[in-house]
Parts: structure tokens; sequence; C-alpha cells
């Protein structure tokens, strides 16, 4: 009888646990369920290219992650929305994407899903022109790859074709060629066809600007029989850029209409955005170039006008940052153009019109020459008007400093946004804003908050989102400093837009025309001028 009261009893405990603790574990794996569900449709929106749609998914499987505590789930929904704000063109979200899942990663010590997040910032490095924070993270991926569980596997592969596209875009082929040949037998190992047509087609564009031309096409061939007999995904992209490069060697050997063949293949297979394509939009470039060498003017002009056309169209449409490649190629085949047009004037049939175009070309040159005249004036006044504002500026300051006045504190009633900006306050003292590593997440840290709440305090208190706060003192610190600091004057642009944090001489350019309406050349050469007016005047 004891025994069965024994066995009654613990089926009774058995029961109870279950009551207490089953049911919030059935809930908790049918949350997971639809998790993976959610996440499954996230990806598949990602690859049918609704990049919109599958951020809306991703963000349902990050607020599941949350509110289970899971954070590998949360990781692995902001890796993927990484990668659709990297497809959608949104850079800075996909950066912030990447680095949150990082962090989550290496707080968890989970190397594999680092590597992964790494991989997408790598590519938003490559779209930003930060090739040197490209090819360093690149080179520790490699590195690292053996202690995670993508060795030998498809990720594997993945990692030695990114790390490749870094080593290309920054010309260094013979690493290109070190990594592309173990990638290649890995794949081949794994049947991976989309690592294998990526390795080859990467090989023969080595090979093309070596100009072992014969080399080059053995891998774009090779390439383009996988493409042909094999489903790969998102083929187009690859199938225009090896037929690209195989047209390029054609035209490279003198084989014109094989070239001309190729490059009508690319162009009559693209429409809409597809048009864009690099390798697409290059391709009309090239056939200018084939139909000039052929001095065939009237078609040579044909394409070069549509790429011309197409080129415009695209920089309006989307800021994107073009591969270093076809940057590259498109100022050789540019060139080609030029000695093109040379060729054309001296050919019989436009001699007829040369003094038509000598006409018209007088005409745009006296319309030139008056709009840039009118541009002088208006950027006289501007300038005028902006060392009016520095020097009103810089005597407030003065008065300041004379009076020796105590800043006014800012009267907040929330103490923490108080300390905020006490910090910022001290930050900009500090001239911390001109280093080149100042960034939301730098500055968050430094005034002990976290990037979100700082973002919203500096679109509350400043009226501008923290970008254009940073630029905003980026730029006054230029102007007063060109115009007190002679030797500083006498840098070069690229020289001052690093020394005030820029990354680049176009992005210091880009912001200070943006807030002054001068080019920062025009600015150094009448402050000079205005100086040089007043020494010989005393």
């Amino acid at each position: 009888m004891g025994g069965a009261n024994i066995q009654f009893l613990s089926l009774y405990l058995g029961l109870f646990l279950w009551i207490l603790f089953g049911q919030d574990t059935m809930a908790q794996n049918s949350k997971l369920e639809v998790a993976e569900e959610l996440y499954k449709e996230g990806k598949a929106l990602y690859f049918a290219e609704e990049y919109e749609k599958s951020i809306e998914y991703l963000n349902k499987v990050e607020a599941i992650g949350k509110e289970l505590k899971d954070d590998m789930l949360v990781c692995k929904a902001i890796t993927a929305k990484g990668h659709s704000f990297v497809m959608n063109d949104q850079n800075q979200k996909a950066l912030d994407a990447y680095y949150a899942s990082i962090e989550i990663a290496q707080k968890n010590k989970n190397l594999d899903k680092e590597m992964i997040a790494s991989s997408g910032l790598v590519l938003v490095y490559k779209k930003t022109n930060q090739y040197q924070k490209a090819l360093k993270l690149s080179q520790k991926m490699l590195q690292s790859i053996d202690k995670t569980s993508f060795k030998n596997t498809i990720t594997h592969v993945n990692v030695i074709t990114t790390a490749s596209e870094v080593y290309l875009d920054t010309e260094q082929y013979d690493s290109v060629l070190h990594y592309a040949e173990p990638g290649i037998s890995l794949s081949k190992i794994l049947d991976y066809k989309e690592g294998l047509v990526d390795l080859y087609i990467k090989k023969g564009v080595v090979y093309y600007y070596k100009e072992q031309y014969e080399t080059s096409l053995d891998y774009l061939f090779k390439a383009e029989e996988l493409l042909q007999n094999y489903e790969i995904k998102n083929k187009f992209y690859p199938t225009v850029n090896c037929s690209y490069f195989i047209a390029s060697c054609y035209y490279q050997q003198g084989y014109y209409d094989k070239a001309i063949e190729r490059l009508h293949n690319n162009v009559s297979a693209s429409e809409g955005n597809k048009l864009f394509n690099i390798p697409v939009l290059q391709s009309h470039l090239l056939l200018a170039n084939c139909f000039g060498k052929k001095e065939d003017f009237e078609n040579a002009l044909y394409w070069n006008n549509k790429y011309v056309e197409l080129n415009e169209a695209f920089q309006k449409q989307k800021d994107k940052t073009i591969n270093k490649i076809y940057q590259k190629e498109a100022q050789v085949l540019k060139g080609g153009i030029a000695n093109l047009q040379n060729k054309q004037l001296k050919n019989e049939r436009i001699k007829k019109y040369a003094y038509i175009i000598a006409a018209l070309l007088f005409l745009i040159v006296i319309i030139g020459a008056l709009l840039y005249f009118k541009k002088q004036k208006s950027n006289k006044l501007v300038f005028n008007d902006l060392l009016q504002k520095i020097n009103d500026l810089e005597v407030k300051e003065q008065e300041k400093l004379s009076k020796k006045e105590a800043p006014k504190e800012i009267v907040i009633d929330d103490e923490k946004v108080h300390e905020v900006l006490i910090g910022l306050s001290r930050l900009e003292s500090q001239e911390f804003y001109l280093r080149a590593d100042c960034n939301l997440r730098s500055v968050a840290k430094k005034v002990k908050t976290n990037a979100t709440y700082l973002s919203k305090i500096i679109n509350m208190h400043q009226e501008k989102n923290f970008n254009e706060y940073i630029n905003d003192l980026r730029i006054d610190y230029a102007l007063k400093r060109i115009k007190n600091d002679k030797k500083f004057r006498s840098f070069s642009v690229k020289s001052i837009a690093t020394e005030i944090g820029y990354k680049s001489d176009y992005s210091f350019a880009k912001h200070f025309k943006s807030k002054t309406g001068l080019n920062p050349s025009y600015y150094i050469k009448n402050i000079e001028k205005q100086e040089k007016t007043l020494e010989d005047a005393i």
C-alpha cells in the first residue's frame, strides 16, 4: 500500500510541476516557432528584393527575441535587417544594425554570429568608400574563420569571396589570387556553384588588369558555363559582369565585333533599374569605344550619349558608391571616347558642319563666361556676408572673454538631459568633434548615455540631427581657423578635411558648400586675396 501511495504522490507532484512550468514552456516554444516562421518569411522577401517588407517581418522577430530575452534570436534578426538595409541603400541604418549585432555576439562570445554580422559590415564599408576599414575587418575574418563552426562550409567560401572583393577594389591582385584558389577548391568539394562563379570571375578580372587576356578569358568562360548550366541564385549581376569583362578582353585584343555582340546582349537583357547595374552601364561606354575603333562614329556617339544619359539618371536616382573597379575602367574608356571625338573632327563627313559647330561652341563659351561672371558676383556677395557673420561672432566671443562671464546654466527639468548637455558642451570646448572617430556611439559613450537618447536630446535642444550638429561645429571651426591661421590656410583642401575629422575632401566640400553656399577653395582664395590687399595697403 505504501508503494502505491508513493507512486500516487509522484504523479501528483509531476502534474503540479507541469501546471506551474509546463504551460510557460509551451508558450515560449510556441513564440519561438512563430519567430522562426516570421524570420523565414523575412528572408524570402529579402531574396525577392522586397526589402521594406522584409524589415517589417524581422522587426517582429526582434521584438519576440527581446520579449523572451533570447539574445541569439535578437542578434539573428538585427543582422538580417542589416542585410536588407544594405540592399535598400540605407547605409547608416545598416551600420547601426551590424554594430548592434556584433555587440550582442561579442557579449555572448558567439564568434559565429559575429562573423555573419562582420561580413555585412564589410559591404557597408565598401559602399561608403571606407576601404581601409573593410580591408582590416576582412583580414580579421579570414584569421578567425578556423575558430568558428563555419570552417570548410559555404559560409567559409562567402567570407573568402567578400575579402577577395575588398582586395580587388584596393587593387591587391596577388592577394585575390592567393585566397581565390583555396576558395575554389572548397567550393568544388561543397558543390557550391555560386562561390565558384564568384571566384572564377574575380580571377578573370585580376588577369584582365594584369593584361593576361587569354588567362582571363579561361576563368570567365568557366564562370559563364556554370551560369548557363546551373540554377544560380541572383544570377543577373554575375552574368552581365562576366559578359562585360569577356567583352573587355575582346576589345583589348582587337576583336571588336565579338565585343559588340557581347555588349549588345548585356544591354538587351536589361530593363528598368537593371540598366543602372554598373556592368550594364559600363557596357554602353565600351560599345561606344568599340564602334570608335571601327570608325563607325554615328554608332559610337549614339552609345556614348546613351551612357551619359543613363549615368546622369543613375546619379540623380540614388546616391550610390560606384564600385572602384568600374571607376577605373570608366576613366580608361572615357579617354577612348575623347580620342574618338578628335578623329571624328577630321572625318570628311563632319567638315561641312565645322563652322556651325564652331559658332555653337563660341556661343556656349560666351554664355558660359556670362554665367561664370554672374556666379562669381553671387559668390562674392555670399562671401562678404559670410565674413561679416564670422567677424560678428568673433567680436561676441571676445566680449564674453573680456568680461569673463560665466556661461549661463541651462535650466532643464530633466537632470539626465542637463548632464548630457553639459557633457556635450565640454566635448565642444575640447574640440572632440574634430576627431575622425567622433560619431554618435563614441559621443554617447563620452557623455555617459546611449546613442538613441543622445540623438533625441540633440534633435530637441539643437533642432538638428547628430550629423548636422557635428558638421556645423566642424565647418564653423574651419571657417574661423582658415580666416585667422595663415599656415592652416596653406594646407590642401584634403589636408584640411582630414585635420577637422572628415574621411575625404569630397565629404568636407559637400558639407562646407551646404552650410556656406561656397566651395572651400573659393573661400580660401578670397581670404588670401583679402589679406594680401590689407598688407599692400599697409
